[in-house]
């Protein structure tokens, strides 16, 4: 069946306008740096470095019609021009958002294959957010059983995370739990040690006033935040 979005039609066409841009002005530089030349160019190596461009922008490189002109009366002895084909951009622009998916569900509708097929974005959100967020990809151990330990550790990492994005999302406070955990860890604690008349140390651990966003978040959470933490004798600290 063939879906439309018009979503992903507006995104694609925003990425490839993006590209369009990049391949024209890389253009421009290699033709400024042709014209700035004192010597014949080989013409090899710039074939080259403009087929390299066309490679790493894919998506646009098909609308550019690129020529190599020789130029006896410069020193470089070439130039580059081009044109964009039209025709070509018209194709894009039918295809934008455009979608052709196969199924086995027979009465599946478009807008169920649709939306089962977006799906695929949030599988590939989450392994994003295991890389960067959490920290614990990739996996590198050897055997068996700690590779399915540590698979479990990132499920377990990846349910919390989506816990507080829910929770969040209830909250009123958006659907990012990573601009919510910066914001949050800029609220620090300090020790304040007091010697007393006794000849013992008296110490209290203290948590500084969160910042105006910083309360909005916890009391939009439902999280009271202590004045003075607990601190735990005889406890060896890691670090």
């Amino acid at each position: 069946m063939i879906c439309r979005s018009e979503d992903r039609r507006q995104k694609e066409s925003a990425i490839h306008a993006l590209f369009e841009k990049r391949i024209e002005a890389a253009l421009e530089r290699l033709n400024r740096r042709l014209e700035r030349a004192k010597k014949p160019v080989d013409r090899s190596a710039v074939e080259r470095q403009v087929g390299r461009l066309l490679e790493r922008n894919q998506r646009s490189g098909r609308l550019f019609r690129i020529v190599f002109e020789e130029r006896p009366d410069h020193p470089s002895g070439i130039r580059i021009t081009w044109t964009k084909d039209e025709a070509e951009r018209e194709r894009r622009a039918l295809s934008d958002g455009c979608y052709v998916l196969q199924t086995d569900g027979g009465d599946w509708t478009e807008e169920a294959a649709w939306t089962t097929y977006i799906q695929l974005t949030q599988a590939e959100a989450a392994f994003r957010i295991q890389k960067s967020d959490l920290s614990i990809r990739p996996v590198w151990h050897h055997k068996a059983e700690r590779v399915r330990a540590h698979l479990f550790v990132c499920f377990l990492g990846y349910v919390l995370w989506k816990v507080l994005e829910q929770w969040q999302s209830r909250a009123g406070l958006g659907n990012s739990p990573r601009t919510m955990l910066e914001e949050l860890a800029q609220i620090q604690s300090g020790d304040v040690v007091l010697p007393t008349l006794t000849g013992e140390i008296l110490r209290l651990r203290c948590i500084a006033r969160p910042e105006k966003a910083q309360r909005m978040i916890l009391q939009r959470l439902g999280i009271d935040l202590p004045r003075r933490m607990k601190v735990f004798e005889n406890v060896v600290p890691t670090f």
